[in-house]
């Protein structure tokens, strides 16, 4: 599994011999089982999560109703960015949807290594650098676009996950009632 770590990061920035043999000395492994938390509201996210096997929702209620930021599957590398990076309780929880066995890193553990390796350091910026251009594409969609139109997005760019969310968590993630979303998925 930590393999599967290693060449994420690589995609991301090629990591020398030693600066991989440091990561690899440095992150750990635990499983979750389904519907148990990574990160609960209040809490400080201290950790870059890789999903090795399972599903995890980011989410957050507010006035007693819930809103899905994200999901992510295996091969997804995650972190509630706010919280991690100032050390602040985090408004978001992190819930596995699934049993859900992850490989990750402590905040400080990975800052040692990026003041120690180049190549960790620019593999943290690019992470950061999607994570930034993913939210900003996802805030623009709930304000931009229709129902119809996040569902068909979700469908094309996540048909793998449609099996494996309820359906009251994929409209809480499109930002419409249940009702709503079976009437859309009638449609089709």
């Amino acid at each position: 599994m930590s393999s599967d770590f290693i060449q994420y990061c690589n995609q991301l920035s090629k990591l020398d011999k030693e600066a991989a043999a440091d990561l690899l000395n440095t992150i750990k492994s635990k499983s979750v089982k389904k519907r148990h938390y990574f990160l609960r509201e209040g809490e400080v996210c201290r950790n870059l999560y890789f999903i090795d096997k399972g599903l995890i929702k980011i989410h957050f209620i507010k006035e007693g109703k819930e809103f899905i930021m994200r999901f992510f599957p295996e091969k997804a590398m995650f972190t509630v960015l706010d919280s991690y990076y100032t050390k602040t309780p985090s408004n978001f929880m992190i819930m596995a949807l699934e049993t859900t066995t992850v490989t990750y890193i402590h905040r400080d553990n990975l800052e040692s290594l990026c003041e120690k390796h180049h190549c960790i350091e620019t593999f943290f910026r690019r992470l950061v650098s999607i994570a930034t251009i993913n939210m900003m594409k996802r805030i623009s969609e709930m304000l931009e676009e229709n129902a119809t139109t996040r569902y068909n997005n979700f469908v094309r760019e996540n048909s793998n996950l449609l099996q494996r969310i309820s359906l009251g968590d994929l409209a809480k993630y499109i930002g419409i009632t249940q009702v709503s979303l079976s009437r859309i998925r009638a449609t089709k």
